[in-house]
């Protein structure tokens, strides 16, 4: 165990009680906050390096600086024996990668009211000057009262540190599936930015499937570049007109023609869809045995928050991160190197949290930017049998590596 007194108290409060994840950077445990009398999450990391716990820190800085029922609380920050730690709010619940997995496609108006509550929780940090960067599915938690909460600032930013080059280190972080076109093109993160990434959530929660599809990460990159997704009413015709062209809209390419948060947040609340209450009917997320549970967030996850889930594993969706002249492939040139993460957020257990590499691009080569087709998922949700676990406990945000087994609850990597 990192960083724990010989009282078994981290900082003289914090009693770990279960080991939620564990990866390559740290440790996610529920823990009790002995002073106040609450549970809670906290994050510890292994800060072999500086840049890992500069990172820490930052996140701590930044989700303090939130105060919004769709954001993941910050509680407390500190350090022992050089070992920084996180304490997040506790959330019972799970990822919205893990819903979509378990019922598939969901219905037009309930999908429109999650986003909605994303929207709403962007709005709040934009409203702060912060830029999140890494909005997707992994990210945004359902509690069991269907309550949306925003996970892992992990890298998110100040816009204005963003804007004037302070964070550029040659380095695009994100998510692939989820990556603005911007982004992509070595320009920095604005809150236009995390809207065309909800956006691609919207898109993936309707139809069952992310906007934009290829053989690697960087195919699905450049698509965000150059390509036009399929608009969503064409995959799946029940899916209201209006709704499926302010999707497009919130994935416009110039990022001025963008919805901001605050205006996506109250068009999608206007759609009077309600987020499907656990224990609803039989498509809503029911007990079920651990090997047919949806898989939890892995510790070492960039995520903020903490939050419970059902046990089992799932594939990190992961972080992009692309070295070089801002996808100069696009102008041609002739080599660069790319770190990518794919976006897939299919519950699997990853080998490894580290990024994939990807082989440079010859010259002159044009990757086909024109997405793949694919049959909407319209899959019939489980039935009480095969449901979601609707108690099931996780924490906001972990450190990338293997999630802890039952109950868990993680804080915000």
């Amino acid at each position: 165990m990192i960083g724990v007194g010989v009282h078994g108290l981290l900082a003289d409060r914090y009693e770990l009680q279960e080991l939620l994840g564990r990866g390559a950077m740290g440790e996610v445990w529920r823990a009790c906050d002995h002073l106040l009398g609450r549970p809670v999450a906290v994050k510890l990391l292994h800060a072999e390096e500086a840049e890992d716990a500069e990172r820490f820190r930052l996140e701590a800085q930044i989700a303090a600086r939130l105060n919004h029922p769709n954001v993941v609380g910050m509680y407390d920050f500190g350090a022992r024996h050089h070992q920084p730690h996180l304490v997040m709010e506790l959330v019972d619940g799970w990822n919205l990668a893990q819903e979509r997995s378990l019922r598939g496609a969901l219905p037009p108006a309930e999908a429109a009211a999650i986003t909605a509550q994303a929207a709403a929780g962007l709005c709040a940090a934009h409203q702060q000057g912060v830029v999140h960067r890494d909005v997707k599915p992994a990210n945004l938690m359902l509690t069991t009262d269907r309550t949306v909460k925003i996970t892992d600032f992990g890298i998110a930013r100040f816009a204005e540190e963003a804007a004037s080059g302070l964070t550029a280190t040659g380095k695009i972080i994100g998510t692939a599936d989820y990556l603005a076109p911007e982004r992509a093109l070595g320009r920095p993160a604005q809150p236009a930015s995390d809207v065309y990434s909800l956006g691609c959530v919207l898109y993936e929660l309707l139809t069952g499937r992310p906007p934009f599809s290829g053989a690697t990460s960087l195919a699905v990159v450049q698509q965000h570049v150059s390509a036009t997704p399929a608009p969503p009413a064409r995959l799946r015709p029940d899916i209201p007109q209006p709704l499926s062209d302010y999707v497009l809209h919130m994935l416009e390419k110039d990022p001025s023609h963008r919805p901001t948060a605050e205006q996506a947040a109250a068009w999608l609340a206007a759609q009077n869809g309600t987020p499907r209450p656990a224990g609803h009917d039989s498509t809503t997320l029911k007990p079920t045995p651990a090997t047919d549970r949806p898989p939890a967030p892995h510790a070492g996850e960039s995520r903020a928050g903490t939050h419970s889930r059902p046990s089992g594993r799932r594939k990190l969706a992961s972080r992009t991160v692309l070295a070089g002249a801002g996808l100069a492939l696009f102008a041609g040139a002739t080599a660069f190197g790319v770190s990518l993460n794919s976006g897939t957020t299919a519950p699997t257990s990853p080998a490894s949290p580290s990024p994939t590499r990807i082989a440079p691009t010859p010259a002159g080569r044009t990757p086909d930017t024109t997405p793949s087709p694919a049959t909407p998922t319209t899959t019939t949700p489980p039935g009480p049998e095969h449901g979601g676990d609707k108690g099931g406990a996780r924490s906001g945000k972990h450190d990338d590596g293997k999630a802890g087994k039952g109950r868990q609850r993680h804080s915000g990597d």
